[in-house]
C-alpha cells in the first residue's frame, strides 16, 4: 500500500510539473529560497521529482560514458537527472560519493544516491533511491536503465553508503 501511495504521489508531482507551465514559484524546487537554504519540505519534494524523472528514463540503453537520453552509464544518469533541477553533481561515481552528506541505511529517502562496490574497491556504481528499498540505475548488465531492490543479496553485499545531495 505504501508503494502504491508513493507511485501515485510521484505521478501527480510529475504530471503537475509538466502541465504547470514550468514557472518556478518561491519556495519550490527549481527556485532559490530567499535565505539561500532549502527546507526539509522543499528537499522532500525535490527528491520525489528527481525519482519521477529517473523513472521516466527506464528502458534507455546503457552507454559507457553516456550522459544523455541516447544512453547513460550510472553516474551519467545521476548527473543528468539532478541537472534537470539545477543541482550540479560531479560526473564520476567516486566524486559523487564525496558530495552532499552521508545518510544512514535506515534513513534513505527518495532522491538519495546509493553507492555500491561492483567493479572496483570503493564506490564504483551509483543509483537513485526510489524509497528505502528500491532504486533506479543504469547498469551495464541487461543494458537499460531499470529499477532494482537494495534488499537483494547482490546489492546488499555491495552497498557502501548513501549520500543526500539535495
Amino acid at each position: 500500500m505504501r508503494k502504491l501511495v508513493l507511485v501515485v504521489f510521484v505521478a501527480l508531482v510529475a504530471s503537475a510539473c509538466a502541465s504547470g507551465g514550468g514557472v518556478p514559484r518561491p519556495g519550490l524546487p527549481g527556485s532559490a529560497p530567499a535565505n539561500g537554504r532549502t527546507t526539509d519540505t522543499e528537499a522532500d519534494a525535490l527528491g520525489h521529482r528527481v525519482v519521477a524523472t529517473a523513472l521516466d528514463l527506464r528502458g534507455v540503453p546503457y552507454r559507457n560514458g553516456g550522459t544523455d537520453a541516447r544512453g547513460f552509464d550510472c553516474s551519467g544518469l545521476v548527473a543528468y537527472v539532478f541537472r534537470q533541477y539545477g543541482v550540479s553533481v560531479p560526473r564520476q561515481t567516486s566524486a559523487q560519493f564525496e558530495v552532499g552528506r552521508g545518510v544512514k541505511r535506515d534513513e534513505i529517502q527518495p532522491g538519495d544516491l546509493l553507492f555500491f562496490s561492483t567493479v572496483a574497491p570503493g564506490a564504483s556504481h551509483v543509483g537513485i533511491a526510489i524509497d528505502d528499498d528500491e532504486f533506479v540505475h543504469a547498469p551495464s548488465s541487461r543494458g537499460v536503465v531499470r529499477v532494482e531492490r537494495l534488499t537483494l543479496p547482490y546489492w546488499q553485499r555491495r552497498f557502501v553508503g548513501a549520500r543526500r545531495v539535495r
